[in-house]
């Protein structure tokens, strides 16, 4: 069962707990990938402080190492994982960065293995065919997925006040794919790229799925369940 879990932007205790339980093991091995984030070590030093609350066993995979420093393959590191978070931040330098060492293959391994892929943000776009992303300077532009799940994703949808207009533009104008956008807190679960469920941690947080007929956008929102809190 290949199984893939976003979010608009959360990955606190709640959303980590929910991932926690899509892998069905109770003490699962969830490898945190900051490589958006340039591994940042702020951010790792805050993934090894939440899994201090709750029964999972972490781990982080930094891509900015040497020789001397990692004695393990990625690929070794990874597909021993239960689940593979990545962080947010810049998804074109994440996607650059791993089809340079050969992550996405070994990602798509770990996904045709069953291991659950996730992330907010940054690490929502990058499974898609394509999202809407601030990795580049000045303005919003349209990145390059890694091609698992199909159509376009956009996070932060009402956050960040320019994304909505942006993307149901795009969308009409066939500038970008038709596919999900997110709030914060809000997920999509898939398997076997089929969407499951949907969830988010307050009824204000919603996610849509963008369609095009007739030449015109269609926003949907998708009736989501109530993830229990932290």
């Amino acid at each position: 069962m290949k199984k893939l879990f976003v979010t608009g932007g959360a990955y606190d205790l709640a959303t980590i707990k929910f991932l926690a339980s899509l892998t069905g093991k109770q003490n699962p091995k969830i490898c945190f990938l900051p490589t958006p984030v340039g591994d940042s070590e702020a951010h790792i030093n805050r993934w090894f402080a939440a899994a201090k609350l709750l029964p999972i066993q972490p781990f982080v995979q930094k891509v900015f190492i040497t020789s001397g420093e990692q004695k393990t393959s990625f690929e070794e590191t990874l597909l021993q994982m239960d689940a593979i978070l990545v962080t947010g931040g810049n998804t074109l330098n994440a996607i650059t960065l791993w089809k340079a060492h050969g992550i996405d293959n070994i990602l798509r391994k770990a996904w045709e293995k069953g291991i659950v892929l996730s992330g907010p943000s940054a690490g929502a776009i990058c499974w898609f065919d394509e999202g809407l992303s601030d990795s580049r300077p000045i303005h919003l532009t349209k990145v390059e997925g890694l091609h698992f799940l199909k159509g376009s994703m956009c996070p932060h949808y009402h956050t960040e006040k320019e994304r909505r207009p942006i993307l149901l533009d795009w969308v009409e104008k066939e500038k970008i794919m038709p596919g999900y956008a997110l709030d914060e807190t809000a997920g999509l679960y898939f398997e076997n790229e089929t969407l499951k469920r949907v969830v988010a941690q307050n009824a204000t947080d919603k996610a849509y799925r963008l369609t095009l007929k007739g030449g015109k956008v269609q926003e949907e929102v998708m009736a989501a369940e109530l993830l229990p809190g932290e």
